[in-house]
């Protein structure tokens, strides 16, 4: 059996006030960092999106890790919408036609939702080329984790009904054939563990 954990990084100034922060590089804030603890669970190899979030919050649930860095798992790219909230957007006819369907949509100068699906999919086959061991960690985003929960979890649920919460997130087990073949896993578990299986 092959374990796979995707954890979410810790919240930051922006997720606060709801901000879309897709691919702004923004760091966790210092009362944030110290809330992480290390997580108690122990895996063969680290891999996390580039951006500092995600560095950071790695290296507080995992203090002796030298994660492999993966541009492909960093959040959408929200475009011209960046640094921007819900109240700013409203009024943009773009924006109300992207809420009502985001799965066709795409935020202008960023990306579709089947581009951001492409690009995860890209370094997850990256991550599969490069495993050592059976037990791998992922530090990421939340959009990165819900497309990746929509494609590999064992009941199939819509991308947007996932809840992943900060610092936190879900582990997904796998037959050594199922992950050959880019098949649904066998079960999933929330990390840290609360000994929840879900499937």
């Amino acid at each position: 059996m092959v374990d796979i954990a995707l954890y979410r990084h810790g919240i930051t100034k922006a997720n606060r006030t709801r901000t879309y922060c897709g691919w702004d590089d923004l760091s966790l804030g210092e009362d944030e960092a110290h809330r992480i603890s290390p997580a108690h669970k122990e895996y063969d190899q680290f891999f996390s999106s580039d951006l500092k979030r995600c560095q950071q919050t790695c290296l507080r649930l995992f203090p002796h890790s030298e994660p492999t860095l993966l541009k492909e798992f960093r959040e959408m790219n929200f475009g011209s919408w960046e640094g921007h909230t819900y109240e700013s957007l409203k009024h943009d006819l773009h924006y109300q036609k992207w809420l009502d369907d985001p799965d066709q949509i795409a935020p202008p100068d960023g990306e579709g939702l089947d581009e951001f699906q492409e690009r995860i999919m890209q370094g997850w086959s990256k991550i599969l080329a490069d495993r050592k061991g059976r037990r791998l960690a992922l530090v990421t985003h939340g959009g990165v984790i819900r497309s990746l929960l929509h494609r590999f979890a064992p009941v199939p649920k819509n991308f947007w009904e996932w809840e992943v919460p900060f610092a936190a997130g879900y582990e997904l087990t796998f037959t050594e054939s199922q992950l050959r073949r880019g098949e649904r896993c066998t079960s999933l578990q929330e990390v840290p563990s609360t000994g929840s299986v879900l499937g």
